[in-house]
């Protein structure tokens, strides 16, 4: 079994923050784990507008607490009413993200025994926010998140399984259950790999100071995963339409030589982007749309009627592709020369 960093920063973050209240001497230190728990998110950015709002919000439930405990006690009815009013309240400025914690802190703060009411609620609230900082802390400085490694390895491993499906597509060399499994499989890891931008973007945008990252280099990762994402309807759009079309061995061999020269470019320019082979020459780009060009008006050629509708949407998934990947490759390349 392998655990993730964030795994072990959870682990390490409750065990600090009950440690903290131990040698404060605070009690109810659980209730510092379970701020911890909550609060630790994917990204610092992330973990940091958790504290915030959680530290807003809980300033509103320890409130209203404080006068459920003045006005109506601390019997399980009154819990009830005010953690009902709490979570109308936290809809209304909507702030629903961090119930879960700030009802725990309401618990917390109401279950106090009878004649200490006031100082033991007063702890368990400063042992709440004990767990939320910790785990900010940990976020920091253990195990910092590695955005761009992370997104660049999960980039190429999606890559390398659309390779192998456009690459066996025609062919149809795989078993119909092989090929279905790894279409979930590459759809759950674009799904995947869209979640890890839009964190990384955030850190950019939102840390610019602590992070500092390219913004050119942002855009070329935003065109990998628009590229990844087209290669896939490629996919999907033969699997629908292509075989259909009753297709002969010529037609077949016409497909495939050219989803493998898309397939084998698209494989060029992630190296191009890890500077790995040269620069192209300058007449690529023009190159590349017109053999794109060139193949489509050779399969809109060679198909009856009957089924230049389906031809039609498959040809305009792969011009679609290759207009991605061309936009991909002049992106490399300008952020190359400006990072030499």
């Amino acid at each position: 079994m392998k655990l993730g960093p964030r795994v072990i920063k959870t682990g390490i973050a409750v065990t600090l923050a009950l440690y903290i209240c131990s040698v404060l001497n605070l009690e109810s230190a659980v209730f510092a784990g379970i701020a911890a728990i909550f609060t630790l998110q994917p990204s610092i950015y992330g973990t940091w507008k958790q504290v915030r709002n959680q530290v807003q919000t809980n300033i509103l439930g320890a409130f209203i607490a404080f006068l459920g405990l003045y006005f109506l006690g601390n019997d399980p009815l009154s819990i009830g009413l005010v953690i009902i009013i709490l979570i109308s309240i936290s809809l209304k400025l909507k702030m629903g993200e961090t119930i879960s914690l700030t009802v725990v802190t309401v618990l917390a703060i109401m279950s106090a025994p009878g004649n200490e009411d006031w100082i033991f609620a007063l702890n368990r609230f400063i042992v709440t926010f004990i767990g939320m900082a910790t785990a900010l802390l940990v976020n920091i400085f253990v195990y910092p998140p590695n955005y761009k490694k992370n997104y660049v390895k999960k980039m190429n491993d999606v890559f390398q399984n659309i390779s192998i499906l456009m690459r066996t597509a025609i062919s149809d060399e795989l078993t119909e259950k092989t090929f279905k499994e790894q279409m979930e499989q590459v759809e759950n890891d674009i799904l995947l790999l869209e979640e890890q931008f839009k964190l990384f973007d955030e850190e950019r945008e939102k840390m610019a100071k602590v992070n500092k990252m390219d913004v050119r280099e942002i855009v070329v990762f935003k065109q990998m995963f628009k590229s990844l994402q087209q290669g896939f309807i490629v996919l999907e759009d033969i699997d629908s339409f292509y075989f259909t079309c009753k297709p002969t061995p010529k037609e077949n061999q016409l497909f495939d030589l050219h989803l493998e020269y898309l397939i084998k470019y698209h494989e060029l320019f992630l190296l191009k982007y890890d500077g790995k082979i040269k620069m192209d020459e300058p007449s690529l780009e023009d190159e590349f749309m017109k053999q794109t060009e060139a193949f489509l008006e050779k399969v809109m050629q060679s198909y009856n009627e009957d089924h230049k509708i389906e031809m039609a949407v498959i040809g305009a998934s792969i011009y679609n592709y290759a207009f991605q990947l061309d936009r991909l490759n002049t992106l490399v390349e300008q952020y190359r020369k400006k990072s030499q």
